[in-house]
């Protein structure tokens, strides 16, 4: 259940592996060959057997790419991982460049020699991101090859076990929806579109649409798989029979067809003839090659699971809410101990990391962590997705802040915070960036806004103090949030990129602005709100969304400048921990209830 520190390779896995590639790539003919982050099923987070990113550059981040050449190669990070690709790849075998800024095509419009040949595999890549890769190619003269076994999956000779976990029921208690209700509803969908069926390749939608839960991805209880939704709500589910019990079959009903994986590409060609939607977005390539070679007509849409999954109904939305209480304990009792023990200067990371981890086991509820915990002191705090290894393990040293971002699974609700502290005696200018970092997170938390509004026309309400000084942070600041699900998820967000989906009630999405000070420390204040029904204002003319904030826990009142408050701002303060008093002080006792009597007082 719990994270690993062990170096994940890093550099040496390049050193290794690139020569190995390259002979490879070679013997089948190919000048090159696109390495992408994702897998099959287009994961945030990849199963170690499906990391082919990592194997070939020794690059561990959740965002990513590669392209390999003969006689040089580049590896794409967004701005999330500047830092970590400097300390997991070697400069001296790949050039690091930009993701989000030209990425892969630009490269390849660059670099790709005329009549090269470049490889890729259809399966792990979207039909979208795959046009602008050949659009580029096409102008460098270069030619995209398709492949049909992937070349660094047979010269990986220890490649880590496929997953083949068990796939298990979830209960309508927190689904709060049968399967069958889905499926109906869906299909009704379907048919208004006048589409016959619909391609579900993402796990998040198979585990949501069928109610199941799996274990195939690490931190998000995932099935991996894909399944074929007809307009009259009846299914194919295709998964390994590895993962399939008796228990499953009658789980699922006699209107579910539960097939095994090899079944797949033959129900595909079988769909000639059918309007079968699919999505772009989530879907690779290969599906869409494999439809229209079958002669089904393609409706391109979104996968029809995306935003209803999104949008919460009561049952998750309560649901959630037990699960931050309960984990709100558990973070208290945390912070409780950062307050006393670990202010000696000796605690390391990892430890931080342990008894965080420990408190959230103490709840018995705890099914996994929701991602590895960011456990950043002093400059470790300023790479944003920093995991400590054995190697960085580093001491949370007095007048230096530790930064913990963590979270964790629970058949109720997922859960994601993030808390900044002191260690010993912050400095002036420490203080002054964790309230301008406060003053944004409350304004993305008191907002109202109407009907329509989408998350990139909020995002700058979180970076205005920022910005007031000449600072600013490049992730985003929000990002949706699964109920025992992806603490990642779409397709709403709240951050500068334009994001056309509007924000809607039951929406989860955290608010998490943040500063960073390369070499120094990092700040950010995280809670996780859920998008509350239109109201009307006293005096308005048109009804209002807002948010509810869902993360309990108390807020480092020794690193807020309270002159730097508006008067708004400290009310907000002060009511979110009376809210935190209210419902976390009766589930600790002994000193931890008296730390958090007074870190939840009044300002």
């Amino acid at each position: 259940m719990f994270q690993t520190y062990d170096d994940p390779g890093g550099p040496a896995l390049g050193r290794k592996h690139l020569p190995r590639l390259r002979k490879a790539l070679k013997s089948a003919g190919l000048d090159g060959f696109i390495v992408p982050h994702e897998d099959e099923w287009q994961n945030e987070y990849v199963p170690p057997a499906y990391d082919r990113l990592a194997w070939t550059t020794g690059f561990t981040g959740s965002a990513g790419a590669a392209v390999i050449f003969a006689n040089e190669a580049a590896v794409f990070v967004d701005g999330r991982y500047t830092l970590q690709v400097r300390a997991q790849v070697d400069d001296a075998l790949f050039e690091y460049r930009d993701l989000v800024d030209g990425g892969v095509p630009a490269y390849l419009r660059e670099r790709a020699a005329k009549g090269a040949k470049i490889g890729y595999d259809p399966k792990l890549h979207s039909p979208d991101s795959l046009d602008r890769i050949r659009a580029a190619a096409d102008a460098a003269g270069a030619e995209l090859v398709p492949v049909a076994q992937n070349p660094i999956d047979a010269i990986w000779d220890d490649r880590p076990a496929i997953p083949m976990a068990k796939v298990a029921p979830h209960a309508e208690a927190y689904s709060g929806e049968s399967s069958a209700s889905k499926r109906q509803r869906l299909g009704e969908g379907l048919s208004k579109e006048s589409a016959d069926a619909v391609v579900i390749t993402s796990p998040a939608s198979l585990a949501w649409l069928f109610n199941i839960r799996g274990g195939d991805v690490a931190r998000t209880p995932l099935p991996l798989g894909e399944a074929l939704l007809r307009a009259d709500g009846t299914a194919d589910l295709f998964i390994a029979d590895e993962k399939v019990s008796p228990e499953l079959k009658q789980w699922l009903g006699n209107q579910v067809a539960v097939k095994p994986s090899g079944e797949l590409q033959p129900a595909l060609a079988a769909l000639g003839g059918k309007k079968v939607k699919l999505d772009p977005s989530s879907a690779s390539a290969w599906y869409f090659e494999q439809l229209k070679t079958a002669g089904a007509e393609i409706v391109r849409g979104q996968d029809p699971v995306v935003l209803p999954r999104a949008c919460k109904n009561a049952a998750e939305v309560e649901g959630s809410r037990q699960a931050h209480i309960r984990d709100g304990a558990a973070v208290s009792r945390y912070l409780h101990w950062l307050a006393t023990d670990a202010q000696t200067g000796k605690v390391q990371e990892i430890e931080a990391c342990e008894r965080l981890e420990a408190f959230r086991a103490d709840t018995g509820a705890l099914k996994d962590l929701s991602f590895d915990s960011i456990s950043g002191a002093g400059p470790n705090g300023a790479i944003v997705h920093y995991r400590v290894t054995k190697k960085t393990n580093r001491k949370l040293g007095r007048g230096a802040l530790f930064l913990i971002d963590s979270g964790g699974q629970y058949l109720d609700g997922t859960t994601d915070i993030t808390r900044t502290v002191a260690i010993g005696r912050p400095s002036k200018e420490m203080k002054d960036r964790f309230t301008r970092v406060l003053k944004g997170h409350i304004a993305l938390s008191r907002v109202r806004f109407p009907k329509g509004t989408t998350g990139h026309q909020l995002d700058a309400l979180a970076r205005m103090s920022l910005w007031e000084a000449g600072l600013d942070y490049d992730h985003g600041t929000g990002h949706g949030v699964g109920v025992y699900l992806g603490v990642h998820e779409g397709p709403h967000r709240i951050a500068k990129f334009v994001n056309t989906q509007p924000l809607e009630p039951g929406m989860i999405v955290s608010n998490e602005p943040g500063y960073y000070k390369t070499g120094a420390y990092g700040i950010r204040i995280e809670n996780l709100q859920v998008v509350t029904p239109a109201a009307d204002i006293e005096g308005g003319e048109r009804p209002m969304l807002g948010f509810e904030t869902l993360t309990l826990a108390p807020i480092a009142r020794d690193l807020i400048v309270k002159p730097m408050l508006t008067k708004e701002e400290l009310a907000w303060v002060n009511a979110y921990h009376a809210k935190v008093w209210d419902k976390i002080g009766p589930l600790v006792d002994g000193e931890a209830k008296a730390w958090l009597e007074a870190a939840t007082k009044s300002l």
